[in-house]
């Protein structure tokens, strides 16, 4: 007996070894959706890394997700108890201040102070990370912190305009007579992703050429309803493009990553995206010298900071998660997003060694300088990105005039501005 109850008190004492170890196993997880191939997916790669072997005892669980998914369930997830720790999410009304509103993200304030995120970054890089409680950006606590910046802007072939004989356009005049040059040459000057992203970035770039300050602070906030004017224009420039053949007629059911290999594979002298393309650029063209320059505006670009780093309500590692944040806005991450062709948000543009992310750092700080972020299209109401890639596809195909465009996005928005 005295054996068997030696044996027993082992076995108890072993299962309860290991039931504080598995205790003491934490499980932190993080997603985010940037594309392994782009700058950011590269660094944070590495940064994952380094973070890991910090962190032993603990199992560090990353998941790649897709920006669809977010922007299509993203409150559901993070309504849900499969939220992560700590995961990226777009910004804007539509999104990040959705769902701070509806109370699914945790209130960053006392990390701001504690990791000393407002000693790197100034108040204007925190625009898109305070929500008020209608979800509106600007004001009201920080909910995200962004790491990097963006812009929409063109990519050219260099090789393509240098056989031509032509410079990157300065005024919207000099771009139209640039592709005017190349359609005489047999080519289309301009791939597009007409019914996805780029189509509605193309849109508002050219709408942005007719707005003041006061035209972008009441769309973007949705103080007043919708003054289509700007959007009149550009929805007329698009349709004239298209029956110029400055834009194929096929690219009307074309999707990003169709338009872009169009450019990747040298068949298209131009192609309109944002700054996410750099790494994967950097990394795929070996057959001829590319360059961007930004869409010819008096003064917004379609551009921001990038998505935020937000950390669920139901987290339960919100220290591990802003330490997870700290790091990617570390010097050295900062430093490495640049030389990967990325936009970081608060390097050294001393450090940067890499062209093509001092040049794109530097545009984004000449842009944010001149407070020149005119941000994106869908985000003052929610589902407007949706509402846009539709009415862009109609546009594009014919089926919806200038006028019947601009009616049809005004009523979605004048709902929303109105019911807030």
């Amino acid at each position: 007996m005295k054996r068997i109850a030696t044996l027993a008190l082992a076995l108890g004492t072993a299962m309860l070894m290991t039931s504080i170890g598995h205790a003491e196993q934490k499980t932190f997880k993080i997603w985010w959706f940037e594309e392994p191939t782009t700058a950011q997916g590269i660094v944070w790669k590495k940064a994952l890394e380094e973070f890991k072997a910090k962190h032993p005892d603990i199992d560090v669980s990353f998941e790649q997700k897709t920006f669809q998914q977010l922007q299509a369930s993203g409150g559901m997830i993070l309504n849900s108890d499969q939220a992560p720790d700590v995961l990226e999410y777009n910004k804007g009304n539509a999104t990040a201040g959705l769902v701070a509103s509806q109370g699914l993200l945790t209130n960053l304030d006392a990390y701001v102070k504690k990791e000393g995120w407002d000693k790197i970054l100034n108040e204007g890089d925190f625009v898109l990370s305070r929500y008020d409680e209608k979800g509106i950006y600007g004001s009201g606590p920080v909910w995200g912190v962004s790491v990097f910046g963006e812009y929409v802007s063109c990519f050219y072939n260099i090789d393509m305009f240098e056989k031509a004989g032509l410079k990157p356009p300065t005024t919207l005049e000099e771009w139209v007579s640039d592709m005017e040059a190349f359609k005489q040459k047999g080519l289309t000057p301009l791939a597009l992703g007409a019914i996805d992203t780029s189509g509605q970035h193309l849109l508002a770039s050219l709408a942005y050429t007719k707005a003041d300050d006061a035209w972008i602070q009441n769309y973007q906030g949705l103080k007043a309803p919708l003054d289509g004017a700007p959007y009149r224009y550009a929805a007329q420039t698009l349709v004239d493009w298209v029956s110029k053949g400055y834009i194929s007629k096929d690219s009307t059911g074309m999707k990003d990553p169709d338009a872009a290999l169009l450019f990747t594979s040298g068949k298209a002298p131009m192609y309109v995206s944002g700054t996410w393309n750099l790494g994967t650029f950097a990394s795929t063209i070996k057959d001829f010298k590319w360059g961007q320059f930004v869409i010819p505006t008096p003064k917004y670009s379609v551009g921001s900071t990038g998505n935020l780093w937000v950390v669920p309500k139901g987290s339960k590692n919100p220290d591990l998660a802003a330490e997870w944040i700290s790091l990617t806005l570390s010097p050295k991450y900062q430093a490495e997003l640049g030389n990967a062709g990325g936009v970081p948000i608060a390097a050294d543009l001393s450090a940067i060694t890499n062209p093509i992310g001092k040049n794109a750092a530097a545009v984004f700080q000449q842009i944010s300088d001149k407070s020149g972020l005119g941000f994106y299209p869908d985000w003052p109401v929610p589902g407007y990105y949706d509402v846009l890639n539709q009415k862009d596809t109609g546009l594009f195909q014919g089926s919806l005039t200038a006028e019947q465009f601009v009616e049809e996005i005004k009523q979605v928005y004048d709902d929303a501005q109105e019911n807030q």
